[in-house]
């Protein structure tokens, strides 16, 4: 946890910016994988961590906006409990940790939120225990309050000095995991086997990933959990992989490596079309400027590289306009990045990266953009531009001769098998422009041959 003024401090805010009302947050429970007592990993609600800190199942907590009174609700453990799952500290030394003022049990909850049910914020739902709860409360009308939404986006978006330190302490693991990756990889060996690596040095760190690891040498799978691929010496790897920090903060780092530990001259090509992409992108990357300006730049570049090399031709401008680099370059730049690491976007992907005024495109690849809107100091966002050769995708643009006056599909064909390439990396936006944070993670080409050679 943090220092007990942070997270007071936090709930101060929230409470002047909406002026009235109880403010509900509800904590996560054990979840079952297969059977009851046979629970998932727990993981605290990323909204309840923010404004409380404990990491504790069961517990839910109550912001009165008016007063600015807050009230936790949960319940000790049974004898029994203890006996399975050990002691832990009561619901009030819980409080007393967070700065909450009052403790009450579970049970209380229903009835002190049902008395007050018409001027109740809450946040919108993810898991059916959630749903189940609201349900109880609103007889089905469940509405999410949007000014609450607003709020919170608002507020967990700026990220002040402590939560940059704890993305910077994820991405000290994450380094590492990365670095074992390149050094544990090599024709024959199973992707399994260096996801199991990755995994195991995170867990000796007392660590957790942010997500299921992407490691593949399928690289065009934009999100690929299959491990039981062996590798061959002339396939690259894409590795996309983050741990988390103590506080569960995530970091969210892609490098992309050729097995045999020596790019060739095709992967070459690609790859320094990828990073040139990524430099671009960043001198778009401060405050005042959009993401979706980052994330054109980037395509811009992308056009000219396959430009170079035959696999696209034409105006670029136009190119990019009628979404023809797409083929190659599906999704977003990136994303915001925080205690999720797709920051917040369980309060709703376009609130949190999208301005009211600046709507999604409905263009295929610009269409999946996370973040589009003006960035601003404080904002930590990952910078992940790829270039990748779907083969389904690849037959059903060239069997409709889709935008050929822009690509040239037979040229594509050689490429057919070649997979991905994405290089990411977690960049905090300051007054000045940005910084990418963590330690320096091997990425020119020099760098990851070097690592791999055992020369570095």
């Amino acid at each position: 946890m943090f220092d007990i003024n942070i997270y007071k401090s936090r709930r101060e805010a929230l409470c002047k910016s909406l002026n009235e009302g109880l403010i509900l947050f509800y904590g996560n429970n054990p979840v079952p994988m297969n059977y009851p007592s046979n629970t998932l990993r727990f993981r605290q609600d990323s909204n309840f961590l923010y404004y409380c800190g404990l990491d504790f199942p069961s517990l839910n907590m109550v912001l009165n906006a008016d007063t600015g009174k807050t009230i936790l609700f949960g319940d000790d453990l049974s004898t029994d409990d203890i006996v399975w799952e050990g002691k832990r500290v009561s619901i009030e030394e819980m409080a007393t940790m967070s700065g909450i003022d009052q403790s009450f049990s579970s049970s209380q909850l229903l009835d002190f939120i049902s008395s007050r049910k018409n001027n109740i914020h809450y946040l919108p739902y993810y898991r059916e225990d959630q749903k189940a709860f609201l349900n109880m409360i609103f007889n089905e009308k469940i509405i999410p309050s949007r000014e609450l939404i607003r709020a919170v986006i608002a507020q967990r978006s700026i990220k002040k000095k402590e939560e940059i330190q704890e993305i910077e302490s994820a991405l000290e693991v994450t380094s590492e995991m990365h670095k074992i990756a390149m050094r544990s990889s090599g024709e024959g060996v199973k992707e399994q086997m260096v996801v199991g690596k990755m995994e195991g040095y995170a867990l000796s760190h007392g660590r957790r990933l942010a997500y299921p690891s992407i490691f593949t040498v399928n690289g065009e799978i934009l999100h690929n959990n299959f491990y039981l691929n062996t590798m061959k010496k002339d396939q690259l790897v894409l590795n996309d992989t983050g741990a988390e920090s103590a506080n569960h903060y995530a970091s969210d780092i892609t490098r992309t490596f050729p097995v045999n530990g020596k790019f060739n001259a095709m992967q070459s090509q690609i790859y320094n079309i990828v990073y040139e992409m990524q430099q671009a992108a960043l001198k778009f990357c401060k405050p005042g400027k959009s993401f979706k300006e980052a994330h054109l730049k980037a395509s811009s570049i992308a056009v000219e590289g396959l430009k170079s090399i035959g696999l696209m031709r034409g105006d670029s401008d136009e190119a990019v306009n009628n979404g023809a680099h797409a083929l190659f370059f599906p999704h977003g730049l990136g994303h915001m990045l925080g205690l999720d690491v797709h920051d917040m976007e369980g309060l709703g992907e376009d609130l949190v990266g999208y301005e009211e005024e600046n709507n999604r495109s409905d263009q295929f690849g610009l269409a999946y953009l996370r973040l589009s809107k003006k960035l601003e100091s404080g904002f930590v966002i990952t910078v992940e531009p790829g270039i990748y050769f779907i083969p389904q995708l690849i037959d059903e643009w060239s069997s409709k001769r889709k935008l050929e006056e822009f690509i040239n599909y037979n040229e594509i064909k050689k490429f057919i098998g070649f997979g991905g390439i994405r290089i990411e990396d977690n960049v905090h936006i300051t007054e000045k422009g940005n910084d990418i944070l963590g330690p320096e993670i091997p990425k020119r080409i020099s760098e990851i041959e070097a690592v791999m050679s055992g020369y570095a």
